[in-house]
């Protein structure tokens, strides 16, 4: 059984850019849709910042390499989806069409972007840690735990200066590497709660169809239902991604083959680490 796994945000825009009718469908249709030029990495209009147009980025180009895999053969039974990586992975079960999940990425984006006008925030990558002492560091700074990618590899949110003073009691307390870097916003975590009711707003514009495959939520790993998906889209940027236990759940459903769909091979690393502790 294949797997499309859709990642969440890159974090930087690729330095070449594919040339070929697919491609240039998507630039026109991501173009239409957001402003953002997949050819040049330019975003007209004002207002949307460096974060907003790698979200639009990455969506754009996981939509892209979807329906090159497609068009090679290569077709999915279950969709997965990490963080931001909800927005093709809609679009690649028949939730949304590509169109409808660019301009919500665009929108929700620039909503979440809002809160970095008013405060800092951070996120931090921290790795050889386990979940319970990295809680701890959390507790004792003020921040989250908002990535679970494996048994040593997750991701801190908060405000800046707590994620900074977070990554360096990490470090102190034997990780391998803790680094952060700014953000538009606290994602994964309870502070997302401030936006809540302005994305439920933006949410409501849209019309969900019932996915054609199964698309595993990254919470709990439950199968989302289109009328799940409203919802979803505003509790999942106020709680941790458990990509751990999602890639264990797709192994018990049967999923023999996992094919990263976007840009970069962040989930392959982390499957990697997570069969190589479990056996899988």
């Amino acid at each position: 059984m294949i797997c499309f796994m859709f990642p969440g945000q890159p974090l930087t825009f690729e330095t070449t850019v594919p040339d070929d009718p697919d491609f240039r469908q998507a630039t026109a249709l991501t173009l239409d849709r957001t402003g953002l030029d997949l050819a040049d990495s330019a975003l007209l209009g004002e207002g949307l910042t460096e974060h907003v147009r790698l979200q639009v980025y990455g969506v754009a180009m996981s939509l892209y390499r979807c329906r090159r895999l497609r068009r090679e053969g290569t077709v999915p039974a279950i969709i997965a989806e990490h963080s931001m990586g909800i927005y093709p992975a809609m679009a690649a079960c028949g939730a949304l069409d590509d169109g409808d999940a660019l301009e919500l990425t665009c929108r929700i984006g620039a909503c979440i972007a809002a809160m970095g006008t008013r405060r800092s925030y951070a996120l931090g990558c921290v790795t050889g840690l386990t979940a319970a002492p990295l809680m701890a560091v959390a507790e004792n700074n003020g921040v989250f735990l908002a990535n679970y990618n494996t048994s040593r590899h997750f991701l801190l949110s908060g405000e800046r200066r707590n994620v900074e003073d977070a990554v360096a009691e990490a470090l102190n307390n034997g990780a391998f590497t803790a680094r952060s870097f700014p953000c538009d916003a606290p994602l994964h975590s309870p502070l997302m709660e401030e936006v809540a009711g302005e994305l439920r707003e933006v949410i409501g514009d849209y019309r969900f169809r019932e996915p054609v495959l199964p698309l595993m939520s990254h919470i709990d790993q439950d199968y989302l239902s289109a009328a799940d998906l409203p919802e979803f889209l505003v509790r999942e940027l106020s709680l941790p991604v458990y990509w751990e236990r999602t890639f264990q759940a797709l192994s018990d459903a049967g999923v023999s083959r996992f094919v990263e769909v976007g840009v970069g091979d962040s989930l392959k690393k982390y499957n990697r680490w997570i069969a190589s502790e479990g056996g899988r």
